[in-house]
């Protein structure tokens, strides 16, 4: 019979705002995705001459336009979430500020990507180099939303799209805009392919549950550095305590 040995301790790391936020983000991403590149180029069925498939191609758009704001507005509502989440959702995880996340970056580069360490890295959140990502990560939402909206603003009179006219303008016209959000779009792409393998990898050599976690919350974490995290958790409190009082 094989076991672990580990002593192990379960945490609850994402919160259920968090857990709907990264499905319904997944699910816009890969509809925008499939929507754009038949928006792109239209397929021959696009000539078709029967009834029913007269309007298929604004049904293609119409499905384009409502993942789109779907996916802008829950990435708002991140955002909000880095101020009023737990510890592990908060905006200061995801800007290296402290020279001990710059040291952490480097050594999840040493494991992950130079594979010259084997040991993992003791986070129990997302880990000082997946947080840096993520952080670009937001500055590509925003810019692929901004040109997103900035293209629908020329062809939609409706309020809120022309918040955003100004951006094609600005960008240099359409070509370059829609260029951009071409761009973007294979690149969230490629990110979301090394993104699963990083968390089926993280699963597999850390052993803490990473997969599980994005359906329940909860992390196994050996229990020496949960001690650590508690410690760290409790002082903050106290801190924060002292401020206030």
């Amino acid at each position: 019979m094989k076991s672990r040995k580990k002593r192990l301790r379960e945490v609850y790391v994402w919160e259920l705002p968090v857990r709907i936020y990264h499905c319904i983000n997944a699910l816009c991403i890969v509809i925008l995705c499939i929507t754009g590149f038949i928006i792109a180029d239209p397929p021959a069925l696009l000539n078709a001459s029967e009834a029913y498939f007269s309007y298929w191609f604004g049904i293609v758009r119409f499905i384009h336009f409502v993942a789109a704001f779907v996916f802008f507005f829950n990435f708002v509502f991140r955002l909000y979430w880095e101020f009023a989440g737990n510890r592990y959702a908060r905006w200061n995880n995801f800007i290296p500020l402290k020279k001990s996340q710059w040291k952490e970056v480097l050594e999840v580069i040493k494991v992950d990507v130079l594979m010259i360490k084997n040991k993992p890295v003791d986070s129990i959140g997302h880990n000082a180099l997946a947080s840096l990502i993520y952080f670009g990560m937001f500055w590509a939402f925003l810019l692929q939303s901004l040109t997103g909206f900035g293209l629908y603003a020329k062809m939609s009179q409706s309020a809120f799209p022309q918040l955003f006219a100004w951006i094609v303008p600005l960008l240099g016209g359409d070509l370059m805009t829609r260029q951009i959000h071409h761009f973007l779009m294979w690149f969230f792409i490629l990110f979301a392919i090394v993104h699963i393998y990083l968390v089926f990898y993280h699963d597999y050599i850390e052993q803490r549950g990473e997969s599980s976690s994005i359906i329940g919350g909860w992390k196994f974490i050996e229990e020496d550095i949960a001690d650590k995290e508690e410690v760290i958790e409790t002082a903050e409190v106290i801190t924060k305590a002292a401020k206030k009082g």
